[in-house]
């Protein structure tokens, strides 16, 4: 009914005019929405959730998507927030250097560009695993190769290429989620399949909880890693037709809409198939979780459907961190915390110049991998893994930080395009499991005799280097936090 909804959506795209910087408001509602859905539907639900249910049970995994989920939806009303108020494609790289200090801005910049070009490198090497699914003796190069020139051409077009790949990527993932719920209830309740499984599966063995607080923990930074592109709603606003009303909108659309398919498509994983059964944990596609259960249904090349449904959420993440990099950067050489020559738009109003460079330097961390036995590009993903994280927890600090700046400044909050439900609540309590989450990342290397130290550092090194770029940064020009009565609230 939603999905039919969205499609009834105005599927023209005129190209609206320019705005103030440049870029064209392409953006419809639809695609708001379909954008930030793409960003997080993807391998974490189709790959991840198996291993989830296998480590937590699947009540765990159930409570730790929950708690995640809400921590994810109070950090994107504080987005909506300042979105719909100030849209402009920097989002909390600029919001921070506005209302909270130009040191921070710089480093929560360069952090999120980083996160997004080290995913281009590893969505190309996720794209010749499950090309080799079909053609296993093909060169990998060939079909990196071929997705890195699809989804460079997707961006350098137009804005309207972009959104519109991203509805039809997105569109596909979700009719898959639907689908694959309304299969599983069917067999859950002896509709389709053989028996009526019930609910006999999740209480086996000591289900539905299964591993205690630590295998939770380890949950919920799987469960914040399928959540991560939530955020891309604050990047694309800069390229939306109408933000004041589009990005609330979507905020709303989005967060009900991803907690609905991850918490029932864990559900029925968890239903269907007991938490014991070993195939959860493995990360292959012939026996991600969506296979096993359309099996089960007898729905013959289900291995086939879903490998192609995973390269769809491949190329979709691809698609979606080459935008959202190539923004940041253009966005930060504006403001003069990039080289001035990524600030360039081409005739589409597409950041060019900003969209090579990301390209190379995704291309050369894929090329890492082939080097040695892959040690540098493993680096390259553990620094980028705590990216997405430290971009949340500068969310939440903008937003408080904004909020305050705006009621001592004598402004009316009824003014606000959209304001965010349970301020300071919300920021605070999306701070607090976020960093929650960040400080865990690795918490077994401190659990032994000896701590170890190489853990430590392929888990943490995102963190000194986050720290390098803002204090270095902050040392270098002398930036200051900004007085709340002195916070630039003026787009």
């Amino acid at each position: 009914m939603q999905t039919a909804r969205v499609l009834k959506e105005d599927v023209s795209i005129d190209v609206k005019p320019s705005n103030k910087d440049g870029l064209k408001r392409s953006l419809k509602s639809r695609h708001l929405t379909m954008i930030s859905l793409g960003g997080t539907i993807g391998t974490g639900l189709f790959l991840a959730s198996g291993g989830a249910i296998h480590s937590a049970g699947p009540g765990g995994a159930i409570l730790s998507y929950l708690v995640i989920g809400v921590m994810v939806y109070f950090l994107m009303q504080s987005l909506a927030e300042m979105g719909a108020y100030m849209p402009v494609a920097g989002s909390f790289s600029t919001y921070a250097t506005k209302f909270v200090d130009p040191s921070l801005g710089f480093a929560l910049g360069w952090n999120y560009w980083y996160n997004w070009a080290i995913t281009i490198a590893a969505e190309l090497a996720a794209v010749t695993m499950i090309m080799k699914f079909w053609f296993p003796h093909t060169p990998s190069i060939i079909w990196s190769g071929i997705f890195l020139v699809v989804m460079f051409l997707l961006n350098y077009l137009s804005v309207k290429g972009f959104g519109e790949a991203e509805y039809w990527f997105s569109l596909v993932k979700v009719v898959t989620v639907i689908i694959f719920i309304v299969t599983g209830t069917l067999m859950i309740f002896g509709i389709m399949g053989d028996e009526a499984v019930g609910f006999k599966n999740f209480t086996v063995g000591d289900a539905p909880f299964h591993g205690g607080f630590m295998a939770m923990l380890g949950i919920f930074m799987a469960a914040g890693f399928s959540f991560q592109g939530t955020e891309l709603l604050g990047v694309a606003a800069g390229e939306t037709d109408n933000p004041t009303k589009a990005i609330p909108r979507a905020v709303k659309q989005v967060f009900w809409r991803i907690l609905l398919f991850y918490v029932l498509a864990i559900l029925v994983i968890g239903l269907l198939i007991p938490y014991t059964n070993g195939d959860l944990a493995n990360g292959d596609v012939t026996v991600s979780p969506f296979t096993l259960v359309f099996q089960k249904a007898g729905i013959a090349f289900a291995a086939s459907v879903m490998n192609a449904v995973i390269l769809t959420a491949v190329l979709s993440a691809g698609n979606s961190g080459m935008y959202a990099s190539t923004r940041m950067l253009w966005d930060m050489a504006r403001e003069g915390k990039a080289p001035k020559f990524l600030g360039k738009l081409n005739k589409n109003g597409v950041p060019v110049n900003a969209l090579i460079v990301t390209t190379l330097v995704g291309t050369l961390a894929f090329l890492a991998s082939f080097f040695g036995d892959g040690t540098v590009y493993v680096w390259l993903l553990n620094a980028s893994g705590m990216s997405g994280f430290i971009a949340w927890l500068g969310i939440a600090i903008c937003h408080y930080r904004f909020r305050r700046a705006y009621v001592a400044q004598g402004r009316d909050l009824n003014l606000l395009p959209y304001k965010s439900k349970l301020f300071p609540f919300g920021p605070i309590f999306a701070f607090a499991v976020c960093g929650f989450v960040v400080l865990g990342q690795n918490y077994s290397a401190f659990m032994g005799d000896h701590i170890d130290w190489n853990g430590v550092m392929v888990s943490y090194i995102g963190l000194p280097l986050f720290l390098i770029l803002w204090l270095g940064y902050k040392v270098m020009k002398k930036t200051k936090v900004i007085p709340l009565d002195k916070c630039d609230l003026n787009n």
